[in-house]
């Protein structure tokens, strides 16, 4: 059966959270009062499924223009099958039809290739969050749109 990406349902947001705090807080070891922010309050939450289970979440808040893509955690099993570009393509296609023309992250150094296969340039210094080196990274609506056709 193949993988299903899709904006979750409010009843499906506490696996979602167990998931993030599986990959973030327990795996990666980012304290949990910095796991969970403000912006998943008005985040819009995105799920990957495999035969109806939860194996990765990620969030997009729609903000001046800009889709600013968070939280893209899968569950350890899961990964390198294909399930982290899944859901990364279903949020930035999500911010698209919401009119968004780019997208920003803060990558993970060790994510860095992950993204650039994707589309996306890095830019600025390295910074630290949740303990974790990370850098910005930014992808223009009009590189989606001539890398996917």
């Amino acid at each position: 059966m193949p993988a299903v990406y899709r904006e979750l349902q409010q009843q499906e947001l506490s696996a979602a959270m167990r998931i993030r705090i599986q990959v973030f807080v327990e795996e990666q070891k980012v304290p949990l009062e910095e796991e969970h922010d403000s912006l998943d309050l008005t985040a819009r939450h995105f799920g990957g499924f495999l035969d109806g289970r939860l194996v990765g979440t990620g969030r997009l808040v729609l903000q001046d223009g800009v889709g600013l893509i968070g939280r893209l955690a899968i569950l350890p099993e899961f990964r390198g099958r294909g399930f982290g570009r899944g859901l990364l393509q279903a949020l930035m296609a999500a911010g698209a039809a919401a009119g968004r023309n780019e997208f920003v992250l803060a990558a993970q150094l060790q994510a860095l290739d992950f993204y650039v296969k994707l589309g996306f340039k890095a830019e600025g210094a390295v910074f630290l969050d949740g303990g974790i080196p990370h850098r910005t990274m930014r992808r223009q609506i009009r590189e989606i749109e001539e890398r996917d056709q």
